[in-house]
């Protein structure tokens, strides 16, 4: 009887966690949007041949992941939404200049997309006007040899290109030894803004290195 009943509550306490996490990913109810940008060399040395379009004609630089809706820790996911699931052919290929890669574009708004509380035409519309609000540096725009680079000055390099970005409010991310993407935190109506979590992922390589565009 004893196991019994702390089998029981384990599975009570599991139910309990678990539904308030469900109940907790409603469309709409988050605290803030992180904007992924891709090193899209990076991704293409890993998934260039599952990938044509991105990776297999014209070259890319910094190319946009998603826009996720976050908590303060941790994130919603899959939100149940009275929009469709279906991204129609003419909204993908309206997007990829900005994410070329029709799988990620349908994937994007599935998972990340429908906790927005917008509907499909006025997420995608906020993701190029995310892509717009970042500036990308200048020494990264067009990258023809390799570079290597640390965390820390690409950091400063984007801080510098985006005025009133706080030094804990995005993160480098990498492998290990690649620039992978960087994160930047935007409020609802996309200024910049803190992200204590989102910052503790940065990579901590003294050195990585950004594949060329090519």
């Amino acid at each position: 009887m004893r196991r019994f009943g702390l089998i029981g509550f384990l599975v009570i306490a599991w139910c309990t966690v678990s539904g308030a996490a469900v109940a907790r990913d409603r469309a709409g109810d988050f605290d803030f949007y992180v904007l992924s940008l891709s090193w899209s060399p990076t991704y293409c040395l890993d998934n260039g041949s599952t990938d044509r379009i991105q990776c297999g004609g014209r070259p890319y630089a910094f190319v946009v992941h998603g826009l996720w809706p976050q908590y303060e820790r941790g994130f919603p996911s899959d939100c149940p939404s009275d929009q469709p699931d279906r991204v129609p052919r003419r909204a993908v290929d309206a997007m990829l200049d900005v994410m070329p890669s029709p799988a990620l574009i349908r994937h994007e708004w599935q998972k990340h997309g429908t906790c927005s509380g917008l509907d499909q035409a006025d997420y995608f519309s906020l993701i190029r006007a995310a892509q717009k609000r970042v500036a990308i540096p200048s020494r990264f725009v067009d990258v023809t040899d390799q570079l290597t680079v640390t965390p820390p000055a690409v950091e400063a390099a984007f801080r510098k290109a985006n005025p009133g970005i706080p030094a804990d409010g995005f993160a480098v991310l990498c492998d290990s030894r690649r620039l992978k993407e960087v994160r930047v935190c935007l409020t609802k109506d996309l200024s910049f803004r803190s992200c204590p979590e989102v910052d503790r992922g940065a990579c901590r390589r003294p050195q990585i290195v950004m594949p060329p565009v090519r």
